[in-house]
C-alpha cells in the first residue's frame, strides 16, 4: 500500500492535481481522504486544501 499527498491553496488546483495523478498512473485506488484548513493572517483568510490518496 502507498500514499500520495496533495496540498493546494485552491480547491480546483487540488482537483486538477489529483485527476492528473490518477490519469497518469495505473493504480488500484483504495481511498481518498480530504481536508480543508483555514487560517487568518491580519484580515486575510488563507485556505489549504489537502488530500491523501491511498492506493496499491
Amino acid at each position: 500500500m502507498k500514499v500520495k499527498l496533495f496540498d493546494e491553496s485552491h480547491e480546483l488546483d487540488l482537483e486538477k492535481s489529483i485527476n492528473k495523478f490518477l490519469s497518469e498512473k495505473e493504480i488500484d485506488l483504495i481511498d481518498i481522504k480530504y481536508q480543508v484548513a483555514i487560517s487568518i493572517c491580519g484580515e486575510e483568510q488563507i485556505y489549504c486544501f489537502s488530500a491523501m490518496v491511498i492506493y496499491r
